[in-house]
């Protein structure tokens, strides 16, 4: 059998995700986080999409980009488990694997075909800006849904229940720029933070930190305390 196996990106997406840090470990997480996937020649034929409008989810094989060439190790740190306790590679969902290949189900929005051009809007995406995407295929419910599937390390959600508040100049920006932009702003905000994008080392360190997140084209600074997650400053980003 030939070793090599050649993949070819069929599409790229357009995620408001612009940096690793601050994307949900998992999709769905941030459901009012919108993308396109914008399909690549000669794959941008609507030919190829054709009958992907009946699918209300799909699934999305891509590659984890800005993991390519920095290697891989049999055993991970997951977050979930506290950065501490490792983890073989092949019982994770970490992106630095023997074959940096990622998979995740989304919600189908529409699909648009403008003159020679294929884009898929979807939502829920946990996609870096600019991912490449190696193949799209429908979710079928009768066979992708396992009820009595289980993991006994990641058995539910881990979310933070605390409340988001704004600052008095935040909470001008956020109307200024939902409006801009035409995004749910603070939805996808409240979403994203909520699913605590910290560090696993800083978590039960009692000392508070200022952080930030690159969202669309913002900068958005933040931090936790043991009763609120409070969003200091909302910018357009400078980076």
């Amino acid at each position: 059998m030939n070793s090599t196996i050649t993949f070819e990106p069929i599409a790229i997406i357009h995620s408001g995700y612009k940096e690793k840090f601050g994307i949900p470990r998992q999709p769905g997480l941030a459901r009012s986080m919108s993308a396109t996937i914008e399909l690549l020649p000669p794959y941008n034929s609507a030919d190829a999409v054709r009958g992907l409008e009946q699918c209300s989810h799909i699934w999305l094989l891509f590659i984890f980009s800005a993991c390519v060439g920095k290697g891989w190790s049999p055993l991970v740190r997951p977050p979930r488990l506290g950065g501490n306790e490792k983890l073989g590679v092949l019982a994770s969902r970490s992106p630095f694997r023997p074959n940096p290949v990622g998979l995740s189900p989304v919600k189908l929005d529409r699909i648009r075909i403008e003159e020679t051009q294929v884009f898929i809007d979807v939502s829920g995406a946990d996609l870096l800006d600019q991912t490449p995407i190696i193949d799209i295929k429908p979710y079928l419910p009768y066979a992708d849904i396992i009820g009595d599937a289980s993991f006994e390390l990641a058995s539910q959600i881990e979310t933070l229940d605390l409340p988001v508040t704004y600052s008095a100049p935040a909470s001008i920006a956020l109307e200024q720029h939902s409006t801009r932009l035409k995004q749910p702003l603070q939805q996808q905000i409240e979403e994203v933070l909520l699913c605590d994008p910290r560090p696993a080392y800083h978590k039960n360190n009692p000392q508070q930190r200022e952080y930030g997140i690159r969202l669309h084209d913002l900068n958005i600074r933040w931090t936790i305390s043991d009763t609120e997650v409070q969003v200091s400053d909302i910018s357009i980003d400078q980076s």
